[in-house]
This record gives structure tokens, sequence and C-alpha cells, in this order.
């Protein structure tokens, strides 16, 4: 499963940007969806994730701002972001849980995008 993030840039305080993510591959075999994001000099940090059922989390942080969704072919994720902070700014990225067979044989894999720039100015 290969992973393809987009929608990220600059924005001012308050508003809002669209993340989107469009997976390819072994597609039926993903489960879980997600954003993460980096900020320079702290860890990795979930941001919200989407089962395959559309169960759906957030990290504090976000709930309220921020809405998770998947596409009717489930191999699509959006991160609606509203009411940006400065604190959101951080490189985000999209992952995908994969599990499945090949030739009877179970695999797993977690799947990561390329990452995308979100910056929220003051």
């Amino acid at each position: 499963v290969q992973l393809q993030a987009s929608g990220g840039g600059l924005v001012q305080a308050g508003g809002s940007l669209r993340l989107s993510c469009a997976a390819s591959g072994r597609t039926d075999d993903i489960k879980t969806m997600g954003w993460y994001r980096q900020a320079p000099g702290k860890q990795r940090e979930l941001v919200a994730g989407i089962s395959s059922g559309g169960s759906t989390n957030y990290a504090d942080s976000v709930k309220g701002r921020f809405t998770i969704s998947r596409g009717n072919a489930k191999n699509t994720v959006s991160l609606q972001m509203n009411s940006l902070k400065v604190e959101d700014t951080a490189v985000y990225y999209c992952n995908a849980d994969v599990l499945g067979y090949i030739d009877s044989t179970p695999y797993a894999l977690n799947a990561w995008g390329q990452g995308t720039l979100v910056t929220v100015s003051s």
C-alpha cells in the first residue's frame, strides 16, 4: 500500500485547511487510517484516526476543531482542520494499518505517506 498526501500550506491562525490522502495498491486490506503530525523538535503524535467501520478518535488538542473522514471507497482519508492555531504547525503524515493475505499467507504492515507541511501564522 502506498499513500499520497496533499493539502498542506500556509494559513493564518483561525483559518482552515483540508488534508487529503489517497491509498493505492492492496487497498482492500486497509483497516485503520489516520493522521499524525510532527512539529520541530517534538515527537510524532497521533492527531486523528478512523477505523474501517467509521469509528474515530482524536487527540485532545484537536477535538472539536478537526474532523477525520474516509471516502466511500475506503481508500482515501481526509482531515478537515478548522480554527487552526499556531501550535498546529507541523508536518502531517497519513498512516494506514494494513492486514490481509497473500497466497493464503497473512501479512501486516503499517504504511506512511510522505508528509505535508502545515504552517499556521499568528
